[in-house]
């Protein structure tokens, strides 16, 4: 008897096994890697959003204790993945800069918001406003870190690399089957891929499409997270990721022209120096229509429980989301009104 099966391996499904783990739970996990948001991911734990100079949803609670979460498994897995980045915001004009200004006045934004004006000293970036520079910001490996844990669980025999089918659950008194492996409950961490759960995809789970490119440019050599109307952030070894798009229509994986011509455009508004693309990736982020992540026990099937809808904040949301649907489950403790899916349970489930 296992005391879970964690459906997905994504940052949702990693820290929820983690943290299964931490309190010596008997699990599994399965994952057929059909999803990929996590890994191409820009991995940035940024407190702002940067187009309003606002605070992210949660940022002063999520920061310390994914901070905290990440730093735990980077001694366990003995390899570092997690690092500061200062993020500076390229302005476009005097009143962006008068907005930063005020933004970095009020209370809330103080310890995230440096009101100093940062000069542009780099010459292969066009910024004639200037930049302001984002504290307590970090940029995660997200691929390095989900590919140490993936080899972590499969040297445990706890990873089934493999789809799950949903027809093979049968439900019983007191837990659930599962081709044979019995289990007191099942946690749904698909991404986007809840959109063909047939117990979850109720939920109003939207989906955005987002793409990046990964570029050389050797005379660049900036050690700061760029934001204009993109991303550009550093990987070492004078290769740097740009991007992402947001596209609601296409729900593929395939990486796209239009898309790769349109970050390309961005880029060149504001990069002076040659660059090579080596790289094109996608993948389709799990948005949520009011941006909240869904957390929560299925409303008729109580051993089946969802850890979804981070959207672009993954890196942030997934330690804290974790530990409130395992402390839900484990101790009834209430999940946070606007993250649980107590929120849509006027919409019809079958």
């Amino acid at each position: 008897m296992l005391d879970y099966i964690v459906v997905g391996l994504g940052l949702a499904g990693m820290a929820f096994c983690e943290i299964l783990e931490e309190n010596n739970k008997k699990f599994i996990a399965f994952n057929d890697q059909s999803q990929s948001s996590s890994r191409i991911a820009g991995g940035l734990s940024n407190p702002l959003i940067l187009k309003r100079f606002t605070l992210a949803w949660r940022a002063d609670e999520l920061i310390p204790e994914s901070n905290e979460f990440y730093g735990n498994l980077e001694q366990k897995l003995q390899k570092t993945f997690l690092q500061d980045l200062g993020v500076y915001r390229r302005f476009y004009s005097v009143e962006e800069q008068n907005s930063w200004f005020e933004a970095s006045d009020k209370k809330q934004l103080k310890r995230f918001l440096d009101p100093h004006l940062v000069r542009n000293d780099n010459n292969q970036l066009a910024a004639p406003y200037d930049f302001g520079s984002v504290l307590h910001a970090k940029k995660l490996d997200t691929e390095s870190l989900l590919n140490e844990y993936t080899k972590y669980l499969k040297n445990k025999d706890l990873l089934r690399a493999q789809q799950f089918d949903y027809e093979e659950i049968t439900f019983k008194e007191t837990c659930v089957s599962y081709k044979g492996t019995q289990a007191k409950n099942i946690v749904f961490a698909e991404g986007f891929g809840l959109k063909k759960n047939p117990f979850f995809n109720y939920l109003p789970m939207q989906g955005s499409k987002g793409e990046y490119v990964t570029i050389k440019a050797p005379l660049l050599k900036e050690q700061h997270a760029i934001k204009s109307s993109m991303f550009i952030i550093p990987l070492g070894n004078d290769r740097y990721k740009v991007g992402a798009t947001y596209n609601n229509n296409d729900f593929t994986i395939t990486p796209t022209i239009p898309a790769k011509e349109q970050i390309l455009r961005k880029l060149e508004e504001v990069l002076l120096c040659p660059y090579e693309v080596i790289a094109h990736d996608a993948g389709v982020r799990p948005t949520v229509k009011d941006r909240r992540p869904l957390i929560g026990k299925h409303p008729t099937h109580q051993l089946l429980s969802v850890l979804n809808g981070f959207g672009s904040h993954g890196v942030m949301i997934a330690p804290w989301a974790a530990r409130q649907l395992y402390n839900h489950m484990e101790y009834a403790s209430p999940i946070s009104t606007d993250a649980s899916i107590d929120r849509f349970k006027n919409i019809i489930v079958d």
